[in-house]
């Protein structure tokens, strides 16, 4: 059975959260996960700008981080169970980008929630190729859950 958490950490009441959750559920389908646990967690600006600054050395807010526990090696799992890690979206990025590219709230915490999913599952876009790959799979599942711009 696979375990999705979704923990809003700030004082914003995000209405769009229970469809996150319903097309993350969509994507581990899709992907033919089984007995996989991961994590998303609502922050603020200020806290995913520490975390962007502990962490990846880049001191400015961002819109998603993401933490992959497989990456790591000395990571430990209970039998038989996958545990993907945890995936930070900022709310505040988020509305001032579904402002910026003129979609809604909802397809923007979407876009970043399936973006992290991707990279908890090993993708990357730091090629063209990559990019490709892995846009291609976030956009096919937003697409098929009707989550348009």
């Amino acid at each position: 059975m696979n375990e999705l958490e979704i923990f809003n950490q700030t004082d914003k009441e995000i209405e769009e959260l229970e469809t996150v959750q319903k097309v993350l559920e969509y994507a581990m389908k899709k992907e033919k996960l089984e007995n996989v646990s991961f994590n998303v967690i609502i922050v603020d600006n200020d806290y995913i700008h520490e975390l962007n600054k502990n962490y990846r050395h880049i001191d400015r807010e961002t819109d998603v981080i993401t933490f992959a526990l497989e990456d790591e090696k000395d990571m430990v799992c209970p039998e038989g169970k996958r545990v993907l890690g945890d995936i930070y979206i900022s709310i505040d990025k988020a509305i001032s980008q579904a402002e910026e590219y003129g979609h809604s709230l909802l397809r923007e915490l979407c876009f970043l929630a399936v973006h992290g999913f991707y990279h908890l599952l090993g993708y990357d876009h730091m090629t063209k190729e990559e990019e490709d790959v892995m846009f291609a799979l976030q956009e096919e599942v937003l697409y098929e859950c009707k989550i348009e711009r």
